[in-house]
């Protein structure tokens, strides 16, 4: 039995949220003999696998499903008695987690059906969790369990050879925390290979200040201060990475005011406030020691806004201190 063309493709990664994954791979089978010289039949299907996480819950559910069987056996063969199995598996990455990781995973993790069961029930769920031991956030444990989670396919018939296509059709990487309010509800679980991005409009005219400054420090580094030969800022290719530590972003702001107050003088008693990329709270920020940021006077309302819409990123997508995230301006 082999796989041809065609069979890896995805469908739109849904994952681009902390919350969801979604995985479609049609599937194009060619079942042959145990000899592998005759040609038993086709068998074509599409895979689903949708990932749920959440903010306030050290849980995550797997939704699989098997769909569109079509089946052209050769008059000989027998397609009712074809199958088609998932197997789950789930391994805990004890060295980036926190003490004693844990992940409860479901006591069944393998459906192995005839074609026709998978026609009346195409769908089923897997449920994985982390012990909760309540809150230690305080005293430096946020019970941060990486987890990750991947799926193998099986295909069968009595009189065919084994398929050996299906490792790994399927894998999702799962952070479960209990970091506190920091990163919004005190519990949670989120994908980790999510892109998080924040976005802003220079159309916007609650942020467009902010938007244009981002802007140019991504796209045009010569127009901003500080100004040096061959400068680039993060946060377009390059991901920022959220900072925590309320000390260090108070050294961020103070030396980007510095630069601020150097380059444009005294604006105290103005409306204008010292706006800076990347923000005080990444790592990037400004007392990094690289040169690689920027700052600009602009409006004190549109600075305010564009912080709050910065801090609603970091709690809606559940980022804790050093994940990543991507900066998008828009027209």
């Amino acid at each position: 039995m082999r796989r041809p063309r065609g069979a890896g493709q995805g469908c739109h990664r849904l994952d681009q949220v902390p919350f969801e994954s979604c995985q479609k791979r049609p599937f194009e089978l060619v079942l042959r003999d145990l000899k592998g010289t005759t040609t038993l039949g086709r068998l074509w299907f599409d895979q689903w696998v949708l990932g749920f996480a959440y903010d306030g819950s050290r849980r995550v559910d797997h939704v699989a499903s098997i769909e569109n069987i079509r089946v052209q056996p050769i008059p000989t063969e027998d397609a009712t008695k074809w199958r088609l199995g998932q197997r789950f598996r789930h391994t805990v990455n004890a060295s980036k987690s926190d003490p004693d990781p844990k992940v409860s995973a479901p006591q069944t993790q393998e459906r192995d059906e005839l074609l026709g069961g998978w026609d009346r029930t195409p769908q089923w769920t897997l449920s994985c969790t982390s012990p909760d031991r309540g809150a230690l956030f305080s005293q430096g444990n946020q019970q941060r369990v990486f987890s990750a989670v991947s799926m193998d396919l099986s295909a069968g018939s009595p009189n065919a050879a084994p398929f050996t296509g299906g490792g790994d059709v399927y894998s999702s990487s799962v952070r479960y925390d209990y970091a506190g309010k920091t990163a919004g509800k005190h519990k949670g679980t989120v994908f980790t290979q999510a892109r998080v991005e924040l976005v802003m409009s220079r159309k916007g005219p609650a942020v467009n200040e902010s938007a244009l400054h981002i802007y140019d420090a991504l796209n045009r580094p010569e127009r901003t201060f500080p100004s040096w030969p061959g400068k680039s800022v993060p946060g377009a290719k390059e991901p920022l990475h959220r900072l925590v530590n309320k000390e260090k972003q108070k050294k961020n702001r103070e030396r980007s005011i510095k630069e601020c107050e150097k380059v444009w003088g005294d604006y105290s008693g103005t409306e204008l406030q010292c706006d800076e990329y990347p923000f005080a709270s990444t790592q990037e920020g400004s007392t990094k020691g690289d040169k690689r940021f920027s700052v600009r006077l602009i409006d004190g309302d549109d600075n305010e806004t564009g912080g709050r819409r910065l801090e609603q990123m970091y709690t809606l997508n559940r980022m804790l201190n050093g994940d990543a995230f991507y900066r998008k301006i828009t027209d």
